[in-house]
């Protein structure tokens, strides 16, 4: 539930660019039904099968904590439903050139995108708000307004340009989002409390100096080691950025200006396995000292893993930007769901439009193609060109039902995505606080991680958790005096107890007061007196987190461990062992975004898939012309401009771009040496819809 700052992420595009209140109390009871958990075993018992196929119960440091479902044997039951999410009921038939289902940050990104290309678009949303899990809800008390985020809390680089693709994108947007900043990160573990401090090396340097005692000189030495042993390939963050992506040969031409970064460091190729293998195998063969282990742990926790089961490229931004001066950590004015709404606009000022409360029952497919998508008010949207789905794999293939002589290739594709490991849940706490006399000066941030013993996972939602005080610098969050705290859980709850449960029932609200004990006292580290302080208090549970955030079964996101290459990753899983399933699918004009592809979990990250996804839709040339006008922004961009060497590679490629499967009538045209002017002809189509 973290905005992940792994970012960094710009390692891998360098690799594809060389190888080719009432809130939470549901309306009505559901009926509960078995699970369906496709194994349980631990990792070791799986080990000959595969270990991302199963589920395991061994909390110790040692494992890699995942969920498996084969979702074909599901039975059919209704979930529960909650106020302030809606009923999906809305959505009007139409055409148009894009639809994308799901207003993520993948989702608005590729939408918005899209939109300034000048295709017509439509996002479907199918909660009454937008932005996917970067939403908030407001509950009033006492006559007061308090909000609280339900999802991501930790950005770094929003307040100013950056190498953060949701960053970046809201600049070629020309979109504002006013922050407030902070430079550190709290951290209460078994030793008591310190701080990360960002944006001083030297400061962290202190920091080993002062938690690791008489090991401090050799802390600093190996984590230095660690740097220098990945010195290349976090250097490669700034020769070519996941905005410079698309997929197909137009990419040639987009990341072209890496060329000479590659020329200059050729061990980069020697390197493209790591970028993608298991962190902990360079970890332990360099570092040796717990603080910095632990530490490296935690920070790579955001995607979902510790160091064991996350890529190496999940730490190179911090390795390469967090201990830059400018580097901080920011706030959203007005909560996280600022970021939505700041994509919403720039989808909107380019001609695109958004529907919330509009439910996608059904992806049409027709001959092998998608061509538009039923709502589930039965109202039909067709789509001329392409349907990008936002929404998780697990709920994209259940918009796709089985047809009787479908392509195999369409029902193995349907099969390896419905039971792609997942992680578990999340349970949320969320705190209204009387804020009169609470002396909170021993801390300086936020934001913080709680870890209760360093021997049990991280994955473990009874080990880690975060909270999160948006009102230390947002006063707009809560009244005066007021103080508003956002309690959650790592993502691996398990979801199987809270499916047999009946929301509302006393069984129910005993075991979420129950599974909520350690998120208060995680917050009693740092407020002792928290309960006497309490104005109101909201529990929301996985079922909760499902509904309000539309994940099946309420998961953190995929969880395909480093080191192997998932199913459906496409041409480069031959070669080198990618964790993400392709973003084109086996259905023509089909595609996904969203943090289950490429780059992973995380905004700054499902921005990232949005775009790639929008590129990937249109001519190279626009494409080129987009990270141009992009480059001229400031300085900091100059590098997206792959310039005279995609000149160069252009007139080779231009005529594949974009591919294919995602040409069809007038888009057909786009193939060649002139792209298609989508908004000229926009333009015609209307002018001689309304003449008629």
């Amino acid at each position: 539930m973290v905005g992940s700052n792994r970012y960094g992420l710009a390692t891998l595009a360098l690799v594809v660019a060389v190888t080719s209140t009432t809130a939470f109390t549901p309306s009505k009871p559901f009926v509960s039904r078995p699970s369906t958990l496709r194994q349980s075993t631990t990792t070791e018992e799986s080990a000959e099968v595969n270990d991302n196929v199963s589920q395991t119960k061994d909390t110790s440091r040692e494992k890699v904590m995942t969920f498996s479902y084969d979702m074909s044997m599901e039975e059919k039951y209704e979930k529960p439903t909650y106020p302030g999410t809606g009923n999906g009921l809305s959505g009007d038939a139409g055409e148009y050139d894009i639809v994308v289902i799901g207003s993520g940050m993948g989702g608005l990104s590729c939408a918005a995108l899209s939109a300034k290309y000048g295709s017509k678009v439509l996002c479907l949303e199918s909660h009454i708000k937008v932005g996917g899990s970067a939403h908030t809800f407001s509950r009033m008390h006492n006559g007061g307004k308090y909000s609280f985020e339900v999802g991501p809390s930790i950005f770094e680089g929003l307040d100013r340009p950056s190498l953060n693709p949701l960053r970046m994108i809201f600049d070629i947007l020309e979109e504002t989002m006013p922050v407030e900043t902070y430079k550190g990160l709290g951290f209460w573990t078994p030793e008591g409390y310190w701080r990360f401090p960002i944006g001083t090396k030297k400061g962290f340097e202190e920091l080993l100096m002062e938690q690791c005692g008489e090991d401090g000189p050799k802390a600093v030495r190996e984590w230095n080691a660690l740097c220098d042993r990945l010195k290349t390939l976090g250097g490669s963050t700034t020769a070519v950025a996941l905005l410079n992506l698309r997929q197909d040969p137009g990419f040639l031409s987009t990341t072209a200006g890496a060329l000479p970064f590659v020329v200059q460091n050729p061990d980069v190729f020697t390197d493209l396995p790591l970028t993608f293998d298991d962190l902990s195998k360079t970890v332990d063969k360099i570092v040796t000292v717990p603080f910095v282990r632990n530490f490296i742990d935690c920070m790579c926790i955001f995607c979902g893993f510790p160091a064991k089961g996350a890529m190496t490229a999940h730490i190179l931004y911090i390795l390469e930007r967090f201990f830059e001066e400018s580097a901080a950590f920011s706030v959203p004015i007005g909560g996280t769901s600022q970021l939505g709404e700041t994509l919403q606009r720039g989808l909107e000022k380019f001609g695109g439009r958004l529907q919330l409360n509009a439910h996608v029952d059904e992806i049409i497919v027709e001959n092998g193609r998608a061509t538009g998508v039923r709502l589930k008010n039965g109202n039909i949207v067709k789509a001329r060109k392409a349907v990008v789905s936002n929404a998780t794999p697990f709920n994209t293939v259940k918009m796709m039902p089985m047809n009787e002589g479908e392509p195999k290739a369409l029902t193995k594709w349907r099969d390896d995505l419905s039971t792609l490991p997942r992680h578990g849940a999340i349970s949320h706490l969320f705190l209204g606080v009387d804020a009169e006399g609470l002396d909170l000066s021993h801390i300086q941030d936020p934001a913080h991680l709680i870890v209760q013993d360093w021997d049990r996972s991280m994955q473990d939602s009874q080990n880690l958790c975060s909270f999160f005080i948006p009102s230390l610098l947002d006063k707009t969050v809560c009244p005066e005096g007021k103080h508003v705290i956002h309690v959650y859980s790592s993502g691996g709850e398990p979801y199987e107890p809270w499916e047999k449960l009946q929301p509302g029932s006393e069984e129910y609200e005993e075991y979420k007061k129950e599974r909520v004990e350690i998120l208060f006292k995680a917050v009693e580290r740092c407020i002792p007196d928290i309960r006497d302080r309490l104005e109101f208090t909201i529990i929301g549970s996985p079922l909760a987190h499902e509904a309000f955030l539309r994940r099946d079964r309420g998961t953190y996101g995929m969880a395909w461990a480093a080191g192997s290459s998932a199913p459906q990753s496409g041409i480069l899983g031959k070669f080198l062992p990618f964790p993400f399933p392709n973003l084109k699918t086996p259905v023509d004009g089909l595609l996904r975004c969203g943090d289950s592809c490429f780059p992973g979990i995380g905004t700054p990250s499902a921005a990232a898939s949005g775009a790639i996804a929008a590129n990937t839709m249109t001519h190279v040339d626009n494409h080129l012309q987009l990270l141009k006008e992009a480059s001229q922004k400031d300085p900091q961009y100059k590098f997206l401009d792959p310039g005279f060497m995609g000149q160069v590679y252009k007139p080779l490629v231009q005529g594949f771009t974009p591919s294919a499967e995602l040409r069809t009538e007038r888009f057909a045209v786009g193939a060649g040496v002139a792209p298609v002017d989508y908004t000229a002809k926009n333009a015609e189509r209307d002018a001689a819809a309304s003449s008629d």
